[in-house]
């Protein structure tokens, strides 16, 4: 049997560890301006600690300095078991590719069917395509074959020569010369599902070629990027200029941002992301369903794809630093892309739990695109699309507004519909 090589993740790993223990650090050099309570708290945190000086005031200081340090080695503790276990777990992914249907440069175009209604599945830039197909019973593009619909999934792959020189517009111009390969190979207009990032490169396209497209679903698409998370605003203008300088000499692509410089901006979105689920997943069953979808998940996440340099200054700079997109500034080819010149059917997807894209920053779109469909989905940003309650919160309501797509009477039918599957799940 072939030896199974250690992971690597979570990336990168030494952040990670290094956060945690200044945790543990930081408690012990809290506690003795705590004690005398001028402590700054968080407003829902004052309150609650307050209470609680009376009991501080009594404590053995030498003792509770001894909990403190317990309690932390033991957190550490718990999260170190949990990055052990998925280092040296056994699942990985293999599923096979499905037949190839275009390609071009870097990027492929897998096919899933042979007949239905030709769906374009969009993922982002900035990680595998696959999230899209992870694995048996967590393929959204596998599931969708089975209801009558003919996906087609766009894998953008890694960015080579000529990519490294790419802007956000060579992408959406790749994109708009898939949708036309799908409408001459299907002799049918295709139905574009973005995903994340990919959202926002799918209704550049629409928008552009709007013949190419008979209906667009926006899943979890940022449009306003200060809503919801203006710390996280603030944060990408204080470290743009060093995560993405601009290029040496006129002429050339500026550098590249690597995966694990991508990996470390989202740590700083939730710094103790990794201490909290990797301490969860210590405590799952072993051979259990929940712990393979978290080694599934886990394994995407750190298999991530390096940002071409323009791609990565549009990003960190025109949309998370200065909001471009939700104030009509972000250009393409001159055009600035307005969800409000979409007239074709459309649907936004709003996970209710999204710390990658807040949830009132993608709801923008709804108020620039008013005759677009609202769904929400009951989970987080990958949760609700690979997770347990994937197929009931997203993938069947997606399936059917995607066949009524084409049918004027038969999508005001199933509208109200997905309307009312998004109101139970919310309650």
């Amino acid at each position: 049997m072939a030896r199974q090589e250690t992971r690597l993740g979570p990336r990168p790993l030494p952040l990670h560890l290094a956060t945690t223990n200044l945790m543990l650090l930081s408690s012990l050099a809290a506690w003795p301006i705590a004690k005398d309570g001028s402590l700054p708290w968080k407003a829902h945190l004052q309150q609650p600690f307050s209470s609680l000086l009376p009991q501080l005031a009594s404590v053995d200081p030498n003792e509770f300095n001894a909990a403190l340090i317990r309690a932390g080695l033991a957190r550490i503790g718990a999260m170190t078991a949990g990055l052990q276990r998925y280092r040296s777990h056994g699942w990985r992914r293999d599923l096979p590719d499905p037949p190839l249907a275009w390609r071009e440069g870097g990027s492929r175009l897998l096919s899933y069917a042979d007949s239905g209604a030709p769906v374009l599945l969009v993922p982002s830039l900035v990680n595998r395509g696959y999230v899209l197909d992870l694995a048996e019973g967590q393929s959204l593009a596998r599931w969708l074959a089975q209801q009558g619909v003919r996906p087609f999934l766009l894998d953008w792959g890694d960015p080579g020569e000529t990519e490294q020189q790419f802007s956000l517009a060579n992408y959406i111009a790749r994109l708009r010369r898939a949708l036309r390969h799908l409408h001459d190979k299907t002799g049918q207009v295709p139905r574009l599902v973005g995903y994340c990032m990919g959202g926002n490169l799918a209704l550049a396209a629409a928008v552009a070629a709007p013949e190419d497209v008979a209906g667009l679903a926006l899943i979890a698409t940022p449009w306003d990027f200060h809503a919801g998370g203006a710390h996280q605003a603030a944060l990408v203008q204080a470290l743009a200029p060093a995560l993405v300088p601009p290029a040496a000499k006129a002429g050339d692509a500026p550098p590249m941002l690597d995966v694990d410089m991508l990996q470390a901006f989202f740590w700083a979105l939730d710094p103790f992301t990794v201490l909290k689920k990797f301490t969860q997943f210590a405590s799952l069953p072993e051979g259990s369903e929940a712990e393979r979808r978290f080694v599934a998940m886990e394994d995407w996440l750190n298999d991530g794809v390096p940002l071409a340099g323009n791609v990565a200054r549009e990003c960190l700079i025109g949309w998370y630093g200065e909001n471009r997109p939700v104030h009509g500034r972000w250009m393409i080819d001159g055009r600035a892309v307005r969800p409000q010149d979409w007239k074709k059917p459309a649907l936004v997807v709003l996970p209710e739990r999204d710390k990658l894209v807040p949830k009132e920053g993608a709801a923008a779109l709804l108020a620039q695109m008013p005759q677009a469909t609202r769904l929400d989905a009951p989970s987080g940003h990958i949760g609700m699309m690979v997770g347990p309650r994937a197929e009931a919160g997203l993938w069947r309501p997606l399936a059917d507004w995607l066949l009524s797509v084409g049918s004027a009477p038969q999508a005001e039918k199933l509208r109200p519909k997905v309307r009312r599957r998004a109101t139970k799940v919310q309650r």
